[in-house]
């Protein structure tokens, strides 16, 4: 079973309550290896990511983007009985064109040692912040919507539901109101990600002088 324990290809859409627990309990009833794509939440909801906020141990976990601290950087990572069926312990050969880059390796290491528990309280306080600002704004303007995150991961969708919690949810979104909002927000200064439908992030650049220009500008393109 392969899952984003918290989904990023539709929006932020946290898992719903004990949903990891269960989706675990039936892999192991089963035999079956669960495996978490962390490519979005790794090291970006948690130091651990996903599975240590949740609380979850995954079979097998996948990681890409956030962990080449701006290089182009994946890895995989597991049990050691499933670990050890790839070469050159086991039958099964991986490969890549950037496995091991050692420039992009280097620039990981040195991230890793940035990722402290000040940094993640510091995230969380900032998108917690930046989500009650643009709640407070969608109902001072009155546009529907509503803003959802998990840590520093956050979508804001245009939907008259109160919540989103499937793809069904999401196409209810004014997609067309997405565009008009991104590129008013892309004028004063703001570059979102360019689809309703892909979730964003603030990082450690961010602080917050760029919340509230963030909000300002967000102000302005809500109205």
């Amino acid at each position: 079973m392969i899952l984003e324990p918290v989904v990023g290809n539709m929006g932020c859409v946290p898992p719903d309550r004990n949903y990891l627990e269960r989706v675990r309990a039936l892999c192991d009833r089963h035999g079956a290896l669960l495996i978490f794509d962390e490519v979005m939440t790794g090291s970006r909801v948690a130091r651990g990511g996903a599975q240590q906020l949740f609380g979850i141990k995954p079979d097998l976990t996948v990681l890409g983007k956030i962990i080449g601290g701006g290089m182009p950087l994946a890895a995989y990572g597991g049990r050691r009985d499933v670990m050890s069926v790839i070469s050159p312990l086991g039958p099964v050969y991986q490969a890549g064109t950037l496995s091991g880059n050692p420039v992009a390796v280097a620039a990981a290491l040195a991230t890793i040692k940035h990722l402290d528990d000040a940094l993640y309280h510091r995230l969380d306080d900032w998108t917690g912040k930046l989500q009650d600002g643009l709640e407070a704004i969608l109902r001072e303007k009155g546009v529907p919507g509503v803003v959802q995150r998990v840590g520093s991961m956050w979508t804001l969708f245009f939907t008259e539901k109160e919540s989103v919690r499937s793809w069904d949810d999401a196409k209810t979104c004014d997609t067309a109101l997405f565009g008009r909002y991104h590129a008013a927000m892309l004028e004063k200064g703001v570059y979102l990600p360019p689809s309703q439908f892909e979730a964003a992030f603030v990082s450690a650049a961010h602080g917050p002088k760029e919340l509230d220009q963030t909000l300002t500008a967000a102000r302005a393109a809500i109205a």
